[in-house]
C-alpha cells in the first residue's frame, strides 16, 4: 500500500511539475552530455557545418580584389618577312631595301613584370544566390543535428533503463533465493523428522539452480550494457555505478501535440530553401557579368639584333641593333564586361534541374509530413496503453506477493504441494520483473512520443 501512494505521489508531481517534461537526474544529465560530446555522428555533423560556412565565406570573397603579381623573361630566336606595297630606298646610293619580300633573321631578350588588381563589380546576384543558398544548407544541416542527439538522448536513457532492470531482477533475484535457502533448511529438518520427503528439497534444490542460471545470465547482460554505455559516454564502470534516479513513468501533459518543430522536417523546408536560391543563381546567369582591374606593369626589349638577308644593289646586309627599349611606370586601368549570350541550352537545363530539385524536395516534405503525423500518433497511443498497463502490472505485482506470502504459510502447514509453492515464487518474480519492464516501455514510448514533436532537449527538465 505504501508502494502505491508513493507511486501516485511521485506520478501527481511529475504531472504538477513536468509539463510535457522529460525529467532526468542531474548525474544522468551528465551522461548524456557526456555522449553528445562524444558522439563521432554529432561531430561530422558540426564539421559539415563548419564546411559549409567556410564555403559561404569563400563565395562572397570573390567580391574581394585580387592581386596577381608576375614576372617573365624570354629570349627569342626567329625569322621574320616583310612584304611591303611600296619599296623603301637608302637616300645615298638610292638602292631598294624593301623591294618585295624580304627576310629578317632576329634575336634579343624581353623582360616584363608587373603587379595587378581584379575585382567583381556584378554577376547577375550570383554570389548573393549562391551564398544564401550555402547559408540554408547550413541551417539544415544544424537541424540534423539536433535531431541526431535527440536519437543519442533517447538511447542513453533507455540504455540506463536497461541498467536498472538488470539491477531490479537481481534484486528480485537475490529475495527470492534467501527464500528458498530458508525453505531448504526447513524442509531438510523436516526429512530429518519424517515429516518431508527428500522430493520437496530437490524440487527447491531445482528452482535454486534456475536461479543460479538467472545469475549467470544477468551478469553476462550487465556486461553488454556496460559496454555500450562506454561506447555511449566514455563512462568507465565506476562512473556508470554512480549514475543514479528514479525509475518513474515520464509524464506527457501536454495534449496538443504537433509535429511542426520536428527538425527533419525544418531541415528539409531549408534545403528547399537552398534550392530557390540556385535557381535565383541559375537564372543570374542570363545577365552580364562586371569586373574591373588596375596597376603597374614594366617592360623591357634589350640586346636585340636583327640581319636582314643581301640587299641588291649594294649586296650586303643591313645589321640592324637595339641595345634596350623599355616602358616603366606604366598604370593601367580598366573595366570588363561579359556576356554570355548563347550557351547551348546549358543553362535552360541547369534551371529546369534546380525546379525539379525543389519540386523533389516538396514532395519529400508532403511525405515527411505525412509520416511523422502517424508516426506521433502511433507513438502517443502506444505511450497511453502502456500508462494503463502500468497500473495492471502494478496489481499485478501485489497480487502475487499477497499470493507468495500465502503459499509459503500454506506450505508450512502442508495444506499445498512443493510445485504449487515455488509456482507462487515463480509468479511473484515474473510479475514484479513485468512491471519494471512496462515502466521501461512507457519511458521510451514517452520519449520517442515527444522526439516525434522535434523538441525532446527542450523538454528536458533535471
Amino acid at each position: 500500500m505504501n508502494k502505491k501512494i508513493l507511486f501516485i505521489v511521485t506520478f501527481c508531481f511529475c504531472v504538477a511539475n513536468s509539463f510535457s517534461q522529460i525529467v532526468v537526474s542531474t548525474s544522468l544529465e551528465e551522461a548524456i552530455n557526456k555522449a553528445l560530446t562524444k558522439s563521432s555522428s554529432i561531430k561530422n555533423k558540426e564539421l559539415e557545418i563548419e564546411k559549409l560556412e567556410l564555403q559561404e565565406k569563400g563565395v562572397w570573397n570573390k567580391y574581394i580584389p585580387r592581386i596577381e603579381a608576375n614576372a617573365e623573361y624570354l629570349y627569342f630566336d626567329n625569322k621574320l618577312s616583310v612584304n611591303l606595297p611600296i619599296s623603301a630606298s637608302i637616300p645615298i646610293p638610292g638602292a631598294p631595301v624593301f623591294d618585295g619580300k624580304t627576310s629578317f633573321d632576329n634575336y634579343g631578350n624581353i623582360f616584363n613584370a608587373g603587379i595587378i588588381a581584379k575585382t567583381i563589380l556584378f554577376t547577375g546576384l550570383q554570389i548573393e544566390n549562391g551564398a544564401k543558398a550555402i547559408k540554408e544548407k547550413t541551417k539544415g544541416t544544424e537541424f540534423l543535428k539536433e535531431a541526431e542527439k535527440d536519437v543519442i538522448i533517447k538511447e542513453v536513457i533507455n540504455t540506463f533503463d536497461q541498467l536498472s532492470l538488470l539491477t531490479a531482477i537481481e534484486k528480485l533475484i537475490n529475495d527470492s533465493s534467501l527464500r528458498l535457502e530458508t525453505e531448504t533448511k526447513r524442509v531438510t529438518k523436516a526429512i530429518e523428522q519424517g515429516l518431508a520427503v527428500p522430493y520437496d528439497r530437490d524440487k527447491i534444490k531445482l528452482a535454486s539452480l534456475e536461479l543460479d542460471s538467472k545469475k549467470i545470465e544477468l551478469e553476462g547482460k550487465r556486461k553488454l550494457v556496460y559496454k555500450k554505455l562506454t561506447y555511449l559516454t566514455g563512462y568507465n564502470p565506476t562512473e556508470i555505478e554512480q549514475v543514479s534516479y528514479s525509475l518513474v513513468p515520464y509524464i506527457i501533459a501536454d495534449q496538443n501535440l504537433s509535429t511542426e518543430n520536428k527538425q527533419e522536417i525544418k531541415a528539409l523546408e531549408s534545403f528547399k530553401s537552398a534550392y530557390e536560391f540556385l535557381l535565383k543563381k541559375e537564372k543570374g546567369t542570363y545577365l552580364p557579368t562586371l569586373g574591373a582591374f588596375g596597376g603597374l606593369t614594366y617592360s623591357s626589349l634589350f640586346d636585340a639584333k636583327a640581319t636582314t638577308q643581301v640587299i641588291t644593289g649594294i649586296n650586303e646586309a643591313l645589321y640592324l641593333g637595339l641595345n634596350d627599349l623599355t616602358i616603366s611606370n606604366n598604370w593601367i586601368i580598366g573595366a570588363g564586361m561579359k556576356w554570355e549570350l548563347f550557351a547551348g541550352f546549358e543553362r535552360k537545363h541547369k534551371i529546369h534541374e534546380s525546379k525539379i530539385n525543389i519540386e523533389q524536395v516538396q514532395n519529400q516534405i508532403d511525405d515527411t509530413k505525412e509520416k511523422l503525423g502517424l508516426l506521433l500518433e502511433n507513438n502517443y497511443v502506444n505511450y497511453t496503453v502502456l500508462n494503463q498497463k502500468i497500473d495492471i502490472t502494478a496489481q499485478q505485482e501485489k497480487v502475487a506477493a499477497n499470493n507468495l506470502k500465502l503459499a509459503v504459510k500454506q506450505y508450512k502447514e502442508g495444506l499445498i504441494t512443493i510445485s504449487e509453492r515455488l509456482e507462487a515464487e515463480n509468479d511473484s518474480f515474473k510479475s514484479a520483473v513485468n512491471k519494471v519492464n512496462t515502466i521501461i516501455e512507457q519511458r521510451l514510448a514517452a520519449i520517442e512520443t515527444v522526439i516525434a514533436t522535434g523538441e525532446l532537449s527542450k523538454k528536458l527538465d533535471k
